[in-house]
């Protein structure tokens, strides 16, 4: 099966943004059943009114900054900083006397993190005889290890860009 590799960026936006915006250009980078990613990109004074959806939203801040608001609430952002939008609660974004980009992503259906701990491994360590199982019985949060070697995967091609 080919690599797929889908375009955003500069070149790839819609020129009118997504719908609820103001000076603010944007490009879907996927969208399924399980959620949708996009690119936007805020001009000066590039805006996201406030508003709700139903779903979990990361909004990541990848280049610039603004400010963004969720519930009411606002506070500044920069590139390197990613901001929850719960479901159900107004938020919005903006760039003041700046530009920012972003990804966000929105993740459909009920937040499940309940099941992590189904998911997680663990061991139990416990002693050989009964009064120290009593007392040394501990779970164990971490594990060590090493990574098996990567047989299956051809090494890197210098001459075709790939790093080394």
């Amino acid at each position: 099966m080919p690599i797929e590799i889908r375009r955003f960026g500069v070149g790839n936006r819609r020129p009118d943004g997504p719908a609820g915006t103001t000076n603010v250009t944007g490009q879907v980078i996927h969208s399924d059943a399980r959620g949708t990613i996009a690119e936007l990109a805020f001009g000066r004074d590039g805006r996201i009114e406030p508003h709700s959806n139903p779903n979990t939203t990361w909004f990541i801040v990848i280049e610039g900054g603004g400010w963004v608001v969720v519930d009411h609430e606002r506070a500044r952002v920069a590139a390197g900083e990613a901001v929850l939008w719960p479901p159900g609660v107004p938020h919005g974004a903006w760039a003041d006397h700046g530009t920012m980009r972003a990804f966000v992503v929105e993740l459909a259906g009920a937040d499940d993190s309940w099941v992590r701990g189904l998911l997680e491994g663990g061991a139990e360590i416990e002693a050989l005889d009964a009064d120290r199982a009593a007392r040394s019985a501990r779970r164990i949060a971490r594990g060590d290890g090493r990574l098996v070697g990567s047989g299956h995967v051809p090494p890197p091609d210098p001459e075709a860009g790939e790093p080394a």
